[in-house]
């Protein structure tokens, strides 16, 4: 055994047990496996967050999408897939120029020659350096397709960073709308609490001057209880909420996040524009039907290179090697020569036969291609849906709105005149109770109202593909 088959061999069995690995030895706990806290560790290297909230800052909408932009993670996963797309695109563009690889090459041979009836020693040194150039001259638009395949590539990786965004926009208008109106929720369930401890208050001063019952009282205890538990739900429903618009952010939802009050922001009361007008808006400027169209392209790129197989290419090959040798035989002097050698080679390659693979790739290019043309259809078709029914949310919204702030306000003195007649004695403890769940139910639905037409307006300008545009038709707070 040589030297150069032992080494490698020796390396193989000293370092086996290093990269050895094993499954886990039974099913029936965790396993401690090799390894295991060395991915521990560099994944607390990956997830760790180096961004964090200004504590005593109140953020506005146009702020926090500014953060989200900068520091979520799927807007640097979107920006490295363009740029492997880019340097793909620059693979493709390399077919147009000549390959040139250089070889250097040093060898010695040592031999016993038959001379007359003896053996002479022969020594042989050589040393050559060669330049081997290969180019095809043409291929009838087999390069040509693949470019622009790659180049169609690009423009969707480009079009899928912009829709990230987009997504990204809307994941925090939307989170932040959701957060307004759980703290709208909030407010009003802390006001109802109020209002409720004020009627069992109400009560149980009645109770002590003996102009009220026991069963009054406890229904007003039991009145403050169910605002009491309405007020922990709506705290649980705006710290879930908090958690979201962090995530979104990229950051941590142990974050605070200040945000301006919903009564700060300006409700629109109408819409701008006709349905008809938001759904051609979007068939030009949604990036994710421009990524469906950018496959359209791509499809036909390969439609001609699958066409241009059934053509010729004609190559060129070019190796000049510089050799220089020099030669030792016994009992003579050394001998040396050189020169300029090579080869120049032209290769013209057509395939006569191939069973039909071509036919076959060809057709099945033309099925991706009407495939494709196909899908963009659907999709106009989906976008044309998804804005009808953000339009119709949105309408809906505005109603609601106007139903809740005609409810509220008789609610509030409907609220306030049973209190005072319940008071001077006139009426009972149950209408007080029902007037004031009448006016918990109105300032609830005016939040949710208030904070709807916000969550319908962002959808809608969501499904148009404002929301990535410089001039954003969005609430601005």
């Amino acid at each position: 055994m040589s030297i150069w088959t032992t080494v490698p061999l020796s390396f193989i069995l000293l370092t086996g047990g290093v990269f050895a690995q094993s499954a886990p030895a039974s099913p029936d706990h965790p396993a401690q496996f090799a390894g295991e806290r060395e991915i521990e560790d560099f994944a607390k290297q990956l997830v760790s967050s180096g961004f964090s909230l200004q504590q005593d800052q109140t953020y506005t909408l146009s702020e926090l999408v500014n953060l989200a932009e900068e520091h979520n993670p799927a807007t640097r996963v979107a920006w490295q897939a363009a740029r492997a797309q880019m340097a793909a695109l620059g693979v493709a563009r390399s077919e147009l120029y000549p390959t040139v690889a250089a070889v250097a090459l040093s060898q010695t041979n040592r031999s016993e020659v038959l001379f007359g009836n003896q053996f002479d020693r022969q020594t042989v040194q050589s040393f050559s350096g060669a330049l081997d150039l290969n180019y095809t001259i043409f291929d009838f638009g087999g390069r040509a397709g693949r470019i622009a395949a790659a180049r169609s590539d690009l423009l969707a990786a480009n079009f899928a960073f912009n829709d990230t965004h987009r997504k990204i926009i809307y994941e925090v208008t939307e989170a932040y709308d959701r957060l307004l109106n759980a703290i709208g929720q909030v407010e009003a369930a802390r006001a109802s609490l109020k209002n409720a401890q004020t009627v069992q208050q109400a009560a149980e001063d009645r109770l002590n001057s003996g102009l009220a019952t026991l069963p009054d009282v406890l229904e007003a205890r039991g009145a403050a209880a169910q605002a009491q538990y309405d007020l922990q739900a709506a705290l649980g429903v705006e710290k879930n909420t908090r958690g979201d618009l962090a995530s979104a952010l990229g950051t941590r939802p142990t974050d605070a996040i200040r945000v301006q009050p919903i009564d700060e922001l300006p409700i629109t009361e109408t819409l701008d524009d006709s349905v008809d007008q938001a759904m051609e808006r979007s068939f030009e400027q949604r990036p994710d039907l421009m990524q469906q169209v950018t496959e359209v392209r791509r499809a036909n790129a390969s439609v001609k290179e699958a066409r241009a197989s059934f053509y010729p290419a004609l190559s060129v090959t070019a190796t000049p090697n510089a050799q220089s040798l020099y030669g030792l035989q016994q009992q003579l002097p050394w001998a040396h020569t050189g020169g300029l050698t090579g080869e120049l080679e032209l290769n013209l390659r057509w395939a006569l036969f191939d069973a039909g693979a071509r036919k076959n790739h060809l057709a099945q290019a033309q099925a991706n291609l009407r495939g494709a043309e196909a899908s963009v259809s659907v999709a106009g078709d989906n976008i044309a849906d998804e804005i009808w029914k953000a339009y119709s949310n949105l309408e809906t919204a505005l109603g609601q709105r106007q139903a809740a702030a005609a409810l509220l306000g008789p609610a509030n003195q409907s609220y306030a005149a049973a209190l005072e007649s319940y008071n001077d004695g006139v009426r009972d403890l149950l209408d007080v109770t029902a007037a004031q769940a009448s006016l918990a139910h109105a300032r609830s639905a005016d939040m949710l109202a208030r904070g709807q037409i916000l969550s319908s307006l962002a959808e809608l300008v969501f499904e148009t593909g404002d929301l990535k545009q410089p001039k954003a038709r969005r609430p601005k707070p």
